[in-house]
């Protein structure tokens, strides 16, 4: 099923304007500040990335469409902090009760943030399914894209690779599936690969053909040829 956040090669969407290279990083102050407010929550250990990605992905496709791109960040991460029993729709409302929340001895102090963000989140695990691909196999993005765990749930797969032909340029080792973290499902590490596609494969009107799109896909979304 085509949600609105996948978009890659989609018609109806208008042409994408790429930023000045001069352009700031953050076109307006708040901006920053819900990137930092963001990466305060996750480092409370409530959700993990997978579960912050889908909470945007859950937006409703009208909210989706018109919000900005940190209008989005926002409005997830209120969602997933009522989701999660962290805050309640009061407490985002200033109304909620004052005192110590249970969660502060979590909070990610000033002094960390940069050794945090340096060490980032790594995915990478042991164990796991053996590779079932090596480079320069050919190999095919299973149709459909869904998530085959969960009904509507996330996946990384974009639609528009679905059924494409490609083939493997490099195995990145076992990584955290997303389409079971994302749910609550366990990590169900499986092998990484990036896979290499002709933009002929994947677009029928392609403006250079010649040109190659490589992606990160799991074992499970990949179908040997």
């Amino acid at each position: 099923m085509t949600r609105v956040h996948d978009m890659g090669g989609r018609f109806g969407d208008g042409p994408v304007m790429p930023e000045a290279e001069d352009a700031p990083v953050f076109a307006e102050d708040w901006h920053a500040r819900a990137l930092a407010v963001t990466l305060a929550c996750g480092a409370l250990g409530q959700w993990n990335i997978d579960t912050s990605r889908h909470a945007r992905e859950r937006l409703s496709p009208k909210d989706y469409t018109r919000f900005s791109y940190y209008e989005k960040w926002i409005s997830a991460l209120a969602d997933l902090l009522v989701e999660k029993g962290v805050l309640t729709r009061e407490d985002l409302q200033g109304q909620g009760a004052a005192g110590l929340h249970a969660l502060a001895e979590r909070a990610l102090r000033a002094d960390a943030v940069a050794g945090a963000l340096a060490k980032g989140g790594p995915a990478t695990r042991e164990g796991g399914p053996k590779p079932r691909f090596t480079p320069g196999q050919a190999v095919r993005a299973r149709i459909p894209a869904d998530n085959a765990l969960v009904d509507g749930g996330h996946t990384r797969l974009p639609q528009y690779a679905v059924g494409a032909q490609g083939y493997i340029l490099r195995l990145h080792g076992t990584h955290v599936l997303p389409d079971s973290s994302a749910h609550g499902l366990g990590e169900a590490p499986e092998p990484l690969y990036a896979v290499r596609f002709h933009a002929s494969t994947l677009w029928a009107h392609a403006e250079h053909p010649e040109d190659e799109v490589v992606l990160d896909l799991w074992q499970s979304y990949l179908e040997p040829l």
